[in-house]
Order: structure tokens, then sequence, then C-alpha cells
């Protein structure tokens, strides 16, 4: 299941988050024009995955999750998250979720970032950790999973 890249779990949360809205609202959370708040979640969540992708790259290191990793990035954006691309990520979720307003596409929010660190961050963190041991712990007690 984790062979797909995490941005497919991001297209098929955000359908089943428009779903869920259209089915099953629930509660009226964010009235319009509220609900257009939902922007900027959104575009600060496009900005992070474009700003921690970019740092990969500059560091030839992979961006695949079940890739290799080559460099240990913290700087940029990994400065701020272990999980830039991720958190990035749930930021665009959680602005859609605003954007449509109601209860229920919430739900997609939290189980959706739940996944993620299921799924993916874990995996990922026992690969940093056997690729740079020390420097992986130091890090890892300097800066936070999420946030």
């Amino acid at each position: 299941m984790t062979r797909i890249v995490p941005l497919a779990y991001l297209v098929a949360a955000s359908a089943a988050a428009v779903a869920l809205d259209w089915l099953w609202p629930g509660a009226r959370l964010i009235a319009a024009p509220w609900n257009l708040l939902g922007i900027a979640p959104v575009a600060a969540g496009l900005a992070l995955v474009g700003a921690a992708v970019r740092s990969l790259h500059r560091h030839h290191t992979t961006v695949k999750p079940r890739g290799r990793p080559k460099a240990l990035v913290t700087t940029g954006a990994f400065a701020v998250s272990r999980n830039p691309i991720y958190l990035g990520f749930v930021l665009c979720l959680a602005g859609a979720a605003a954007l449509l307003g109601s209860l229920t596409p919430w739900g997609v929010v939290v189980a959706f970032a739940a996944f993620l660190d299921a799924a993916f961050v874990r995996f990922e963190e026992r690969r940093l950790e056997e690729a740079f041991g020390e420097a992986w712990g130091e890090y890892r007690r300097r800066v936070r999973r999420w946030v």
C-alpha cells in the first residue's frame, strides 16, 4: 500500500473530503465568505512543499519516501519540521476542509495526518537513523516531527 506516492494519497483524501461534504456534510462550521480563508493554508502548504522539495534537490538527496537518503537536510523548511512535505500536504487538506466549510471533511484531515505518520514518517525516521546515526538523533531532539 505504501508503494503509492504520498501525493496520490493527498488526492484521494481530497476527493474523500469533497465527497463527505457533498454526501454527509454535518454541521456548517465556516460560512461564506469566511470559508475563503481556507486559501491561506492551501497556499502555505504548497509553498512549504515546494521549499522542502527544492531543499532536498539542492542537497542531492531523494524525495521518494522509500528512497535511500544521501544527505540529512536540517536547514530551510527542515529547520521547522522534520516532515515539511507531509505538513504541507496536511495544510493543503485543512485549507480545502475550511473552503468546504462543513464538519465532516475535518475528519479526513485528522485521518490523513495519522495515516501519513504511520505509513511514511515512522519508516523514514528509521531509515534516517540508520543512515546518519547521532547526527539524526541530535536533529530529532532539536526539531519536532510535525511542528
